[in-house]
Protein backbone atom coordinates (compact mmCIF):
# COMPACT_ATOMS: atom_id res chain seq x y z
CA UNK A 1 0.00 0.00 0.00
CA UNK A 2 1.46 3.22 -1.13
CA UNK A 3 -0.70 5.25 1.82
CA UNK A 4 0.69 4.98 5.53
CA UNK A 5 -0.77 7.17 8.15
CA UNK A 6 -0.63 8.00 11.82
CA UNK A 7 -2.11 10.41 14.22
CA UNK A 8 0.32 12.99 16.22
CA UNK A 9 -0.73 13.73 19.65
CA UNK A 10 -1.57 17.33 18.66
CA UNK A 11 -4.47 16.09 16.14
CA UNK A 12 -2.64 16.32 13.05
CA UNK A 13 -3.09 12.88 11.23
CA UNK A 14 -0.01 12.52 9.06
CA UNK A 15 0.02 10.97 5.60
CA UNK A 16 2.93 9.55 3.81
CA UNK A 17 2.00 8.79 0.15
CA UNK A 18 5.01 6.88 -2.26
CA UNK A 19 4.49 5.26 -5.64
CA UNK A 20 1.58 4.85 -7.77
CA UNK A 21 -2.00 5.72 -5.98
CA UNK A 22 -4.16 2.61 -7.14
CA UNK A 23 -8.09 3.03 -6.90
CA UNK A 24 -9.00 0.28 -4.63
CA UNK A 25 -6.52 0.74 -2.11
CA UNK A 26 -7.29 4.66 -1.75
CA UNK A 27 -10.70 3.41 -1.22
CA UNK A 28 -10.50 0.68 1.29
CA UNK A 29 -7.76 3.42 3.06
CA UNK A 30 -10.46 6.06 3.34
CA UNK A 31 -13.37 4.14 5.06
CA UNK A 32 -10.67 3.55 7.58
CA UNK A 33 -9.88 7.01 7.89
CA UNK A 34 -13.23 8.70 7.41
CA UNK A 35 -13.77 6.72 10.81
CA UNK A 36 -10.98 7.77 12.37
CA UNK A 37 -11.30 11.56 11.63
CA UNK A 38 -14.89 11.26 12.76
CA UNK A 39 -14.03 9.67 16.16
CA UNK A 40 -10.89 12.26 16.57
CA UNK A 41 -13.22 15.73 16.36
CA UNK A 42 -11.09 18.11 14.63
CA UNK A 43 -8.16 17.43 13.29
CA UNK A 44 -5.44 18.32 10.61
CA UNK A 45 -4.19 16.60 7.87
CA UNK A 46 -0.35 16.70 6.88
CA UNK A 47 0.42 14.61 3.42
CA UNK A 48 3.86 14.19 2.32
CA UNK A 49 4.57 12.64 -1.56
CA UNK A 50 7.30 10.99 -1.03
CA UNK A 51 8.91 9.29 -4.55
CA UNK A 52 4.99 10.11 -5.48
CA UNK A 53 3.98 8.18 -8.92
CA UNK A 54 0.34 9.69 -9.50
CA UNK A 55 -2.82 8.00 -9.75
CA UNK A 56 -3.24 5.22 -11.85
CA UNK A 57 -6.55 4.96 -14.74
CA UNK A 58 -9.10 3.43 -12.68
CA UNK A 59 -12.51 4.60 -12.86
CA UNK A 60 -13.69 6.17 -9.73
CA UNK A 61 -11.51 8.98 -8.76
CA UNK A 62 -13.98 11.38 -9.51
CA UNK A 63 -16.00 10.56 -6.77
CA UNK A 64 -15.85 13.30 -3.60
CA UNK A 65 -18.53 12.31 -1.79
CA UNK A 66 -15.93 11.49 0.86
CA UNK A 67 -14.76 15.15 1.05
CA UNK A 68 -18.58 16.14 2.20
CA UNK A 69 -18.46 13.91 5.25
CA UNK A 70 -14.73 14.30 6.29
CA UNK A 71 -14.71 18.12 5.58
CA UNK A 72 -16.71 19.13 8.83
CA UNK A 73 -13.85 17.47 11.15
CA UNK A 74 -10.71 18.96 9.32
CA UNK A 75 -9.26 22.41 9.96
CA UNK A 76 -6.31 22.35 7.70
CA UNK A 77 -5.06 20.59 5.12
CA UNK A 78 -0.96 20.44 3.78
CA UNK A 79 0.47 18.80 1.23
CA UNK A 80 4.22 18.44 0.44
CA UNK A 81 5.33 17.29 -2.76
CA UNK A 82 7.23 17.77 -5.63
CA UNK A 83 6.08 20.92 -7.70
CA UNK A 84 5.72 18.89 -10.73
CA UNK A 85 2.50 17.33 -8.95
CA UNK A 86 1.26 20.78 -7.18
CA UNK A 87 -1.25 21.72 -9.90
CA UNK A 88 -2.79 18.07 -10.19
CA UNK A 89 -3.05 17.85 -6.10
CA UNK A 90 -4.42 21.08 -6.10
CA UNK A 91 -7.21 19.74 -8.79
CA UNK A 92 -7.43 15.91 -6.57
CA UNK A 93 -7.99 17.55 -3.59
CA UNK A 94 -10.35 19.89 -4.71
CA UNK A 95 -8.75 22.95 -3.30
CA UNK A 96 -10.88 26.26 -3.42
CA UNK A 97 -13.98 24.16 -3.66
CA UNK A 98 -13.91 22.75 0.01
CA UNK A 99 -14.69 24.62 2.84
CA UNK A 100 -11.20 24.43 4.49
CA UNK A 101 -8.18 25.71 3.73
CA UNK A 102 -5.46 23.77 1.83
CA UNK A 103 -1.91 24.59 0.75
CA UNK A 104 0.70 22.73 -1.45
CA UNK A 105 4.38 23.33 -0.16
CA UNK A 106 7.45 22.13 -2.11
CA UNK A 107 8.92 19.18 -1.08
CA UNK A 108 11.67 21.35 0.87
CA UNK A 109 9.49 23.49 2.72
CA UNK A 110 8.13 20.35 5.17
CA UNK A 111 9.04 22.72 8.29
CA UNK A 112 6.90 25.20 6.45
CA UNK A 113 3.99 23.31 6.08
CA UNK A 114 4.07 21.97 9.76
CA UNK A 115 4.20 25.69 11.13
CA UNK A 116 1.31 26.32 8.91
CA UNK A 117 -0.93 23.30 10.27
CA UNK A 118 0.05 25.01 13.52
CA UNK A 119 -1.15 28.74 13.06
Amino acid sequence: MPIEWSIKDDNIIELVVSGQLIYTEFQGMQGQFESVIKEKGKCRILVILKDFAGWNADKGWEDSSATERTDPYIEKFAIVGDEKWRDMVEVFTLKGLRPIPIEYFSADKEQQARDWLDS
